[in-house]
């Protein structure tokens, strides 16, 4: 069995020969070109030159050539092919791979919208990934993905109202403002989109705020807490370790985000993921 994925789930290209996927890129283009993410050491190249440029960089969905190709690889090899893309409500991403199904006339194809990104994206793959290697079927895998995109949450803080200013998101005077008061957007990725929860008073404040959000939902114990970070390690260990010692939490990991959000939510966030229960 093929899966597929794609870059948006910050997954790099050494981990996913590892984990034995294929990736297929969506394009970060800063005004000097197209900036290339494959591994760990590009997300921090890409939030430096992210802090210098005066514009944000254009990201954009991948072509259904790049899809058609895996499609045509694996049609060759008679196997089943399972896409797990970025939510489409943040992409195109989702109809560039049924595009590619409809000219690859190839039927073993399954395409999960995952309505997620970065680590919960990634976490829907590696479910995936483990699945297959019990040896489930395709049919039984994407059962098991649809059930937990719709449990998965992932909340997260802004550091800065400068990344939202410069998408057109807020007005220049407002993101000045709260950047002085020291204003922590709060955000989640619901109904395949990201919303803003709520705003903090500091960093301490917002992480506060993502502890309020854990402690609203009741959690499936039995699945992995998942954190995030974009460029300040320290600080989304930090928050990992106080999180993990706060709630008791017994299967965690911690992993970068890269340049297709952070693009929109600056350097320096921290984020969180978990299961809710059935």
């Amino acid at each position: 069995m093929m899966i597929i994925t794609d870059s948006a789930s910050d997954i790099t290209l050494q981990e996913a020969r590892e984990m034995d996927i294929e990736m297929v890129s969506l394009k970060i283009k800063f005004s000097d070109g197209d900036f290339i993410q494959e591994k760990e050491e590009d997300f921090s190249r890409f939030f430096e030159k992210l802090e210098e440029e005066e514009e944000l960089p254009v990201t954009s969905q991948p072509s259904p050539e790049h899809f058609l190709k895996l499609y045509q690889k694996a049609k060759e090899n008679h196997e089943d092919v399972l896409v797990i893309p970025l939510s489409s409500g943040l992409s195109g991403t989702v109809n560039a791979a049924n595009l590619a199904k409809q000219i690859s006339e190839y039927d073993k194809i399954w395409i999960v919208d995952s309505e997620q990104a970065i680590i919960t994206q990634r976490f829907l793959v590696q479910r995936a990934v483990d699945m297959r290697a019990e040896g489930k079927s395709v049919e039984e895998i994407v059962s098991c993905l649809e059930d937990l995109k719709k449990r998965v949450v992932v909340s997260g803080m802004l550091d800065t109202l400068t990344y939202l200013k410069k998408g057109g998101r807020i007005p220049a005077p407002l993101a000045v403002l709260g950047n002085m008061l020291q204003i922590k957007p709060i955000i989640q990725l619901k109904d395949k989109v990201l919303v803003l929860l709520g705003k903090a008073r500091g960093r301490n404040g917002g992480k506060k705020c993502l502890w309020k959000e854990f402690e609203a939902y009741e959690i499936d114990e039995n699945e992995p807490v998942y954190f995030g970070y974009t460029s300040n390690e320290e600080f989304g260990k930090e928050f990992m370790e106080e999180t993990v010692e706060k709630y008791g939490i017994k299967q965690y990991a911690m992993y970068p985000v890269g340049g297709i959000i952070g693009t929109h939510v600056g350097p320096s966030c921290i984020a969180i993921s978990f299961v809710k229960k059935k």
